[in-house]
């Protein structure tokens, strides 16, 4: 397999898994235990507008995205706050990003040549100049969750004890959502919009199933999952000449449901 290093893509492709890894497996480990699965599904869907808006004005479409998911995430964290309706508002905010997405696309001029892998994924096609954005989001996320770390634990374990002892609930919750919509960004050249939440989740759940009373174990263990998820994806992916992101995904769902059904054997044994 050391020859697949011969090649500058999968060089890239390798690099941005780590990356991807390292993002979903802190951020996904709080959407795990905060049960916010949903929201980060519409955070993620809404990101098509910005692919759009990118494409529409001609600038890169990650960027057209972050912004976009960004506005989407603050959307949705202030809305529910206001109207505690929030299944509403994410499913709003979800066709909407969508929508404007194809419309956008549907305004710019000529083909979107790789409109499909902003959808599906194709961590083979990440360029340099995106690994260098993926770097400065993972240090963005990784100096976030440091910084308001025991902020966060107290807000995903019990909100309410969280807000008796003086912690500023709402404001935690959309910092939560922020590095959510940033790890969305992160994930959407590896595996597409429609299978990010996939990948958010499905590492720090596995990770879940073998580490319950430590968030710190649970987040390390969680990027572990994901770089063998990733890797293990990426090779399959090119053995068998199949589509990287989906392969990625059916890896870690098989692994997954492995390590459950196990987990459940010793359980009942």
């Amino acid at each position: 397999m050391l020859e697949l290093l011969e090649y500058e893509f999968m060089r890239n492709a390798l690099i941005a898994g780590v990356l991807a890894s390292i993002a979903c497996g802190i951020v996904g480990s709080y959407v795990v235990v905060k049960r916010i699965v949903f929201i980060s599904g519409g955070v993620s869907h809404a990101a098509f507008g910005g692919i759009g808006l990118g494409y529409f004005l001609g600038i890169n479409p990650i960027l057209g995205a972050t912004a976009f998911v960004l506005l989407s995430a603050l959307g949705m964290g202030l809305i529910s706050t206001k109207t505690k309706r929030e299944d509403t508002t994410i499913g709003i905010l979800w066709a909407t990003g969508m929508a404007i997405g194809i419309i956008f696309i549907g305004l710019s001029r000529g083909y979107a040549p790789d409109l499909f892998s902003y959808l599906f994924g194709n961590i083979l096609t990440v360029p340099y100049s995106d690994l260098l954005l993926m770097l400065l989001l993972n240090l963005v996320i990784i100096s976030g969750v440091y910084l308001s770390y025991n902020e966060l634990l107290a807000v995903s374990f019990d909100e309410e004890h969280a807000r008796a002892i003086g912690v500023p609930v709402d404001r935690i919750n959309l910092l939560l959502l922020c590095l959510v919509a940033l790890t969305v960004i992160l994930l959407i050249r590896v595996v597409g919009i429609i299978l990010v939440i996939a990948l958010l989740t499905i590492p720090a759940a596995t990770a879940n199933l073998l580490v319950q009373n430590s968030l710190r174990k649970m987040m390390l263990l969680s990027i572990v999952f994901g770089v063998f998820y990733t890797m293990g994806g990426l090779i399959l992916s090119y053995i068998f000449d199949i589509a990287s992101g989906a392969t990625i995904i059916l890896l870690s769902v098989i692994v997954f449901i492995l390590f459950s059904v196990t987990v459940n054997i010793k359980k009942a044994s």
